[in-house]
């Protein structure tokens, strides 16, 4: 559903000639899975989110999300995700509802399509209480709801969410967690960018732990700990990252000079 195949970001830097956001990286996310993507801040994992949702063009490499190409086919792309980040913004004019049905129409739904979805999502969110509240009076967390809607209202098959917790209350995060958990169940193919990791620990099936815009590992939680030895996930995160770390030292640090 999802396949990136050696994917390259590289931004230009005034100072540092550039920058190198993403590095041959490769993964695949299929259908009826949570795929994580766990690293750090600063690791790379918004620059990929933003690639596969054809705001940002690689510098290198492919990707495909349902079998349309990011850069030949964006406007198919577009169709078939649903993207939420935990910095989503919503304008505070209109209503949740307002909101919801707007971007339907921006998707091409018919009338009668967008009220039964609109009704749906709603109920499943348990939205009703505010659907007809302006935004910009709404809590954080009814915000974010109203985000996760705007992804869900034209059913798309693949959804990705990047940090969608950040700046949550922990009963708005569990929330958050237990809807993602849900449209796994429905069948949906879904990437989920974090660096918290009792949430990859609870949600994802299998991930890729990346550092320095570079895929350390991927496998499942069970596939990861059994190659590594480590007792548990987060262990083997920060034994990949100091690796990783002590390696780049090693090749940057300059040689010893002789003296004459």
């Amino acid at each position: 559903m999802i396949e990136v195949h050696d994917l390259f970001k590289r931004f230009p830097d005034l100072q540092q000639g550039e920058i190198v956001a993403l590095e041959g990286v490769s993964f695949e996310v299929r259908p009826g899975e949570v795929f994580g993507l766990l690293g750090p801040n600063g690791a790379g994992k918004t620059t990929c989110l933003r690639i596969l949702s054809t705001i940002l063009t690689p510098t290198a490499g492919t990707a495909s999300v349902d079998g349309r190409d990011i850069v030949l086919d964006p406007d198919g792309v577009r169709a078939r995700i649903g993207f939420l980040s935990g910095s989503t913004g919503l304008y505070d004019r209109m209503t949740a509802r307002e909101t919801v049905e707007y971007f339907g129409r921006l998707y091409g739904l018919d009338e009668d399509r967008l009220s039964e979805s609109v009704a749906r999502i709603f109920n499943t969110l348990s939205m009703n209480d505010f659907a007809d509240t302006l935004n910009g009076r709404l809590s954080t967390g009814m915000r974010q709801k109203v985000s996760i809607a705007r992804a869900l209202v034209h059913d798309p098959p693949v959804l990705i969410f990047d940090e969608p917790t950040t700046g949550l209350d922990v009963l708005i995060a569990r929330a958050v967690l237990d809807t993602v958990a849900t449209l796994r169940d429905e069948g949906k193919c879904i990437i989920y960018s974090t660096h918290i990791m009792r949430e990859v620990e609870r949600l994802c099936d299998r991930l890729a732990i990346i550092h320095r815009g570079r895929i350390l590992a991927t496998g499942s939680q069970r596939d990861l700990l059994d190659a590594s030895g480590q007792p548990d996930l987060e262990e083997h995160f920060f034994e990949l990252v100091s690796r990783f770390e002590n390696s780049a030292a090693e090749v940057t640090e300059p040689a010893n000079e002789v003296g004459p």
